[in-house]
């Protein structure tokens, strides 16, 4: 399905079992495309940007949701979208019970993402894909144009003086709202699970 509102295009895939839905989504977003994704594990968290995009072990067939976002590295565009995705995670049930958590870690995944990756220039392109079942729960993955950072130099915003920090408490708060968290391609692409 494909739609135009304002500059926004739109494209959301569902599996056959659920009807195809048309969700409005922000015009400061980009647009969406949805193309089939293929298999593996979470557990291969390689770094290397040179290495193609990191598949996941959810079965494309058994999908109840599969949507890919992109939007312009701009603060104002993180909040329409989380709240367009959180919409469609909670009417279909993807991860029941869950939905808060989710919510505050993807909203914290693309501020982080357009913030630190992507330097807050709106001419960059944030990528966020989403995958549900009713086995695996619910699969996020961030992507952002920037260089990376090692996720281990990341200080621990509960200790010393880190305390009094204004910032540096995101990637603290997605680790623990997520039951798997891993980043891929040097810091670049983050993969968030919840079961």
């Amino acid at each position: 399905m494909r739609l135009w509102l304002a500059t926004t295009q739109i494209e959301l895939h569902l599996s056959p079992k659920f009807p195809r839905i048309c969700q409005r989504l922000p015009a400061s977003q980009l647009g969406e495309r949805l193309e089939p994704k293929p298999k593996a594990s979470m557990a291969d968290a390689s770094p290397s940007s040179e290495q193609p995009r990191q598949p996941c072990d959810f079965d494309p067939e058994k999908l109840e949701l599969k949507l890919s976002v992109t939007l312009a590295a701009d603060r104002d565009a993180v909040d329409p979208v989380v709240r367009s995705v959180m919409n469609l995670v909670r009417e279909l049930k993807c991860a029941p019970g869950s939905e808060d958590h989710i919510e505050l870690a993807l909203a914290e995944a693309l501020a982080n993402a357009v913030v630190h990756g992507a330097k807050n220039d709106p001419s960059k392109i944030i990528e966020c894909d989403v995958a549900c079942d009713d086995r695996r729960g619910v699969l996020i993955v961030v992507r952002d144009p920037g260089p990376g950072f090692d996720p281990s130099k990341i200080a621990n915003p509960c200790h010393g003086d880190n305390l009094y920090s204004n910032h540096g408490r995101g990637i603290y708060l997605i680790n623990q709202l997520m039951d798997e968290v891993q980043f891929h391609k040097n810091g670049t692409e983050i993969h968030m699970l919840k079961r």
